[in-house]
């Protein structure tokens, strides 16, 4: 054998030698590389999962929250007129009660002569209008619960079709007799006028403390803050909401039995005090 061709051998070997090293070593960057990345790609998912259960968080306590801790009993009250829907101040309405309790007093004392009786008369006039006003504020809550799932169902219908979520408040407002067609209007016009659409959906929520729209305005709040499909959620909250009301309304039929028999109960005794005292007043 030649001295060349062992030259040629012998720098062969050492350059597939030197290649091979260099490609392990390279293998092993890459290993170590890849090693990394994965843990910085899993801190990373980490840590957006800390930050968006944070923002989640919250967002829910701040749509779920009806500030209710921060109000005067004054604001309290008048809040509690406005759920009604009955356009009244509470000085109104405390002038209203006043003078209905002072003149239900006064009838009756002028027809019986008795005191108490104008005393109680008195009591129940004055509780009256607030009777009134919490009658009509439950009415006006299951008359909201009642249109939110075809509500929910034509706002999915909107987003499919390509429009923002102010356009489908706007169809509802458009679409629906009130009183959701009011609130979901006012909400419209609070965004058309610039305010922000998280704050203006914050203020539906609160405003007609019904629990079913505020977990709407969670719903919309969450997805602008992560993304989804809005319209398949809105479809599963109207039926959500129509399935709950089937169990209420089951649960009211059969319990009606039982709670009418609760009322007769506890109205027996004030009207047998009342018939005691109408027949035999000197009954002691």
């Amino acid at each position: 054998m030649t001295p060349l061709i062992i030259n040629l051998f012998a720098f062969a070997a050492v350059f597939l030698s030197i290649f091979a090293i260099n490609w392990i070593l390279a293998d092993l960057r890459e290993v170590e590389r890849k090693r990394l990345k994965e843990k910085l790609d899993a801190q990373l998912r980490k840590e957006q999962r800390q930050r968006l259960t944070k923002d989640f968080s919250q967002i829910a306590a701040e749509a779920m929250s009806d500030d209710e801790g921060h109000k005067t009993l004054r604001e309290k009250a008048q809040f509690f007129i406005e759920q009604s829907g009955i356009n009244i101040s509470l000085s109104r309405l405390a002038i209203i009660s006043l003078m209905l309790g002072l003149l239900t007093a006064v009838l009756t004392y002028l027809f019986t002569y008795v005191l108490p009786y104008a005393m109680v008369a008195f009591c129940g006039g004055l509780a009256l209008p607030a009777l009134v006003v919490n009658y009509k504020r439950t009415k006006r809550m299951r008359a909201l619960r009642e249109q939110l799932p075809d509500a929910f169902e034509l706002m999915a219908r909107v987003l499919r079709s390509g429009q923002t979520i102010s356009q489908a408040i706007q169809a509802v407002s458009q679409e629906f007799s009130p009183p959701i067609s009011m609130e979901f209007l006012y909400c419209y016009e609070q965004m058309n006028l610039g305010l922000e659409a998280e704050t203006a959906l914050r203020h539906l929520g609160r405003r007609t403390g019904v629990l079913e729209l505020k977990i709407f305005v969670l719903a919309v709040l969450v997805h602008r803050q992560t993304g989804g499909n809005l319209a398949e959620l809105l479809d599963k909250l109207g039926s959500v909401v129509r399935e709950r009301f089937r169990i209420q309304g089951m649960i009211q039929s059969l319990t009606a039995q039982g709670r009418l028999q609760a009322a007769i109960l506890l109205s027996l005794p004030p009207f047998m005090f009342v018939l005691l005292m109408a027949i035999h007043p000197e009954y002691e």
